[in-house]
């Protein structure tokens, strides 16, 4: 079925997206990516450090893209967050921990002016109708639904864009997606399910 939102801009968490497959599956440093510095950040060892961790921001900063075709770095983004506490990190392990949701709704309202609302208990039917209602749905999904003709390993861990859906298929945009088709994706509801943890944040 072709995708029904192709002019929905897509955004990678990594800078690079034809680095993905090599850094999600082989190894690849991420530090090495050449167009780090397109992220906003600082430093390429913060880019090394923070990337893995920025699947929401990439969200986010698709939903922006969405209104108005303007929107923040994915650094900047992630800045803003962390002061309203969406991300922590452990003092003793350097451990980061988010996306936190509730924090990360209250700074999208206050600096974005973007509804957002947490769903710390999701149904697949529940999402369903929140995107028939116009909304975008940041969904907590295991993140190797980019090759989902595998079986599930688990859910959740990973935040991917719900767009939209056509009938029993979801349309979405994948941060970390390691080929084009698993960046801009439509997968059946059952599939999906499959992946899904049940929880997210939906964006209007």
């Amino acid at each position: 079925m072709p995708d029904l939102d192709l002019t929905f801009p897509t955004v990678t968490q990594y800078a690079s997206p034809d680095l993905i497959a090599a850094i999600v599956y082989d190894g690849h440093d991420r530090g090495a990516d050449p167009r780090w510095a397109e992220t906003g950040a600082p430093d390429v060892d913060t880019y090394r450090t923070w990337c893995g961790h920025m699947c929401g921001m990439a969200c986010l900063r698709m939903a922006l893209l969405a209104r108005n075709g303007d929107a923040p770095t994915l650094f900047e983004l992630l800045d803003g967050a962390r002061k309203y506490g969406a991300y922590t990190e452990d003092a003793d392990t350097g451990a980061i921990h988010g996306l936190i949701y509730a924090p990360f709704t209250q700074y999208v309202h206050d600096v974005h002016h973007l509804r957002a609302e947490v769903h710390p208990a999701l149904t697949v039917s529940e999402l369903l109708a929140l995107l028939d209602s116009g909304w975008l749905v940041m969904a907590s999904v295991h993140k190797e639904i980019r090759r989902p003709e595998n079986p599930a390993p688990g859910k959740g861990g990973h935040l991917v864009l719900v767009t939209g859906r056509h009938g029993d298929t979801v349309h979405f945009r994948n941060p970390s997606g390691h080929t084009e088709q698993a960046r801009t994706v439509n997968l059946p509801v059952v599939k999906f399910a499959e992946f899904f943890a049940g929880r997210g944040v939906s964006v209007t």
